[in-house]
């Protein structure tokens, strides 16, 4: 199975916490835009090695693509 890798190449385990690169709207959210620079804790590794799963403040189960965060 194929490592899940952040945007610099760093590999991600369950439970890591990743830093956003680039501000990121969120699909049927109602307008919710993540900022650069935020924080995301305790991420869920999904099948896909190019997905991470993660609950931010306002939107829960949010599968957020690996190319937009770097390890924190």
């Amino acid at each position: 199975m194929e490592d899940t890798r952040d945007s610099n190449g760093a590999i991600l385990a369950d439970g890591d916490s990743v830093t956003l690169i680039k501000d990121l709207k969120v699909k049927g959210s109602g307008g919710v835009t993540l900022k650069r620079g935020a924080l995301v804790k305790k991420i869920r590794l999904t099948g896909d090695p190019d997905e991470i799963e993660a609950n931010v403040d306002k939107v829960k189960g949010l599968v957020l693509k690996t190319e937009f965060v770097k390890k924190a």
